[in-house]
């Protein structure tokens, strides 16, 4: 049976065979084998899930219903002949959404006048892992909300964070600014307080007359995105590839029948196992005395260190010579001193001389 040949030049190939043998950059993008599959409706809704989100929106309705009732007194979406403004059933819509999304009814009402927009971001499915998303969704509310307080001030807009979603209300141009923000915020291109920064910049460039009209990208400022050094992992030395396998360690089989324990008889076995247990019981019993009469053996005394080198050596002799002749000297004008009897001097000193005596007699 002979295929004829398409416009195309294919051989009969469907054009979702065609697809399949496309290449596609991303491994996720493939096709599943399950998009084909007759018995799988993909459009089929499941009760559960159904279930479980009307009864979410129904709690947050029916916190909000005695106020919505104040005020409207039932809540029905429709037209009628009456209905002068057709948009305003957007605006209905808009405004289940809000209050599904947690906004309080007073704020969620003011969606009705014609200024005011809303716009719900999506932000689950930008960020994977639930660690980052968390810290991410906390940097972009701040600090005791005060990025988020900032945020309202500087695009004129309700923002309201809420689970995986923000919740949104103000202009076209707030709403922009907003969905920008979060978007980087979350994506990690850039950080909501350098965003800020910016939209300070501006604003105060808008009330400037002489600079409203002009190009103001050269008083914005330019944040480079910093790498921060990570630790070097260091690397396990690679071993020399060997083409061969390393040798298989010996079993235990193998050990035996190398000495000769396989041929053994069990009681003969038996009879070496209890020896080599008492052998060890003899090794560890002589390693607990000997730790037990380390205790008693007196420790090493320190003996005096030997004399200094002999420069030293000289020096101390010529130190003590000196301090000898010193010595005796001063022992040899004592020893003199004491020999010396002052009554001499004393009875010398009261008798004149024999000279004196002599010229006295002659005259």
């Amino acid at each position: 049976m002979e295929v004829e040949p398409t416009e195309n030049g294919n051989d009969g190939e469907s054009e979702q065979q065609r697809q399949r043998k496309t290449k596609h950059k991303g491994k996720h993008d493939k096709p599943k084998p399950w998009d084909e599959d007759p018995s799988i409706d993909h459009w089929k809704i499941d009760k559960k899930v159904l279930a479980r989100c009307l009864a979410n929106r129904k709690r947050c309705i029916e916190s909000a219903w005695n106020f919505l009732r104040a005020k409207f007194g039932s809540m029905t979406v429709s037209t009628t002949r009456k209905t002068r403004d057709p948009y305003i059933v957007v605006k209905a819509r808009d405004l289940i959404k809000l209050l599904s999304r947690s906004v309080p009814a007073p704020q969620a009402i003011k969606i009705l006048n014609d200024e005011m927009q809303c716009d719900i971001i999506k932000i689950g499915n930008l960020v994977h892992k639930k660690e980052r998303f968390v810290k991410r969704r906390q940097r972009l509310v701040g600090p005791n909300s005060s990025n988020l307080k900032a945020l309202e001030i500087l695009t004129g807009c309700y923002i309201l964070v809420q689970g995986n979603t923000v919740s949104a209300m103000g202009s076209f141009k707030g709403l922009k600014q907003v969905r920008r923000i979060v978007e980087d915020g979350m994506l990690n291109k850039k950080h909501p307080v350098l965003n800020l920064k910016v939209l300070m910049m501006k604003r105060d460039l808008a009330n400037n007359p002489e600079l409203a009209n002009e190009n103001w990208d050269r008083f914005l400022p330019t944040f480079k995105k910093k790498n921060v050094k990570q630790k070097k992992v260091k690397s396990k030395e690679k071993k020399k590839y060997t083409p061969f396998p390393p040798p298989q360690p010996p079993s235990k089989i193998d050990l035996q029948l190398e000495s000769g324990e396989y041929f053994l008889s069990d009681k003969k076995k038996s009879a070496k196992k209890w020896q080599e247990k008492q052998e060890r019981q003899a090794d560890k019993a002589a390693e607990n005395k000997r730790k037990r009469d380390e205790v008693f053996v007196p420790p090493k005394e320190h003996t005096a260190q030997a004399s200094a080198t002999p420069n030293n050596d000289s020096n101390d002799v010529t130190a003590m010579a000196t301090s000898l002749k010193k010595k005796a000297k001063d022992f040899g004008k004592q020893r003199s001193a004491e020999t010396i009897d002052p009554e001499k001097y004393i009875a010398a000193s009261g008798e004149p001389s024999a000279k004196k005596k002599s010229r006295h007699s002659k005259s």
